[in-house]
């Protein structure tokens, strides 16, 4: 279902990132150059305003700059593809906007006491970079890994919708929305090594 929602969403974005892409295109910016500048707009969201605790204002930001991992694919798609450093270099900033995002929250958390809640944040991140890691190495392995429920799309939906309504008042929705999170992706972890496993007994 997830992996539906993310191509519905994908077809809905393409009218309005297409335009903009072959704009950047022409004015001569690389897929490689709005992904790094993708990146420093996460993370001037998440660091910037999301550690101080002005959660609205970081989460508009971060999902501006989020969306260039659409925008970024769809000007290399128009070039002729993604290269190989490309695809490094993708996967690699998500990492670093993945980790300026827990962290600015699992800090946020700290400053107000809550430390159970910091917790959380900070097993969200471990986790997550653990979730990104199998998948990198068992492609690496020459295996498939491409399972769980707890996908990156998902990570942040979940921190972003726990995010919104903690700005709004419900200051309990971040900490329980990291907590499922964290179970959630302790899970993936677990479907991955267990997809990769099976595949591993198969002989060569």
């Amino acid at each position: 279902m997830a992996k539906i929602f993310r191509v519905s969403a994908r077809t809905a974005l393409s009218s309005v990132v297409e335009p903009v892409a072959r704009a950047l295109l022409r004015l001569g910016i690389s897929p490689n150059a709005v992904t790094v500048a993708g990146t420093v707009g996460v993370l001037v969201g998440a660091v910037g305003f999301g550690a101080r605790g002005h959660l609205i204002i970081a989460l508009a930001i971060v999902v501006v700059f989020a969306l260039t991992d659409f925008l970024d694919g769809t000007m290399a798609r128009m070039k002729g593809g993604s290269t190989k450093f490309g695809a490094f270099l993708d996967s690699s900033m998500d990492r670093v906007a993945d980790a300026g995002i827990f962290g600015s929250v699992a800090y946020w958390l700290a400053t107000q006491d809550d430390r159970w809640g910091m917790v959380a944040a900070l097993l969200c991140l471990a986790s997550g970079q653990v979730v990104s890691y199998v998948k990198a190495r068992a492609e690496g392995l020459g295996m498939t890994c491409d399972v769980g429920i707890a996908e990156r799309p998902e990570r942040l939906l979940s921190v972003g919708v726990g995010g919104l309504l903690a700005g709004l008042g419900l200051a309990w929705a971040l900490p329980a929305a990291l907590w499922i999170l964290a179970a959630l992706s302790v899970i993936t972890i677990g479907q991955r090594v267990a997809h990769v496993y099976k595949q591993a007994q198969v002989p060569a």
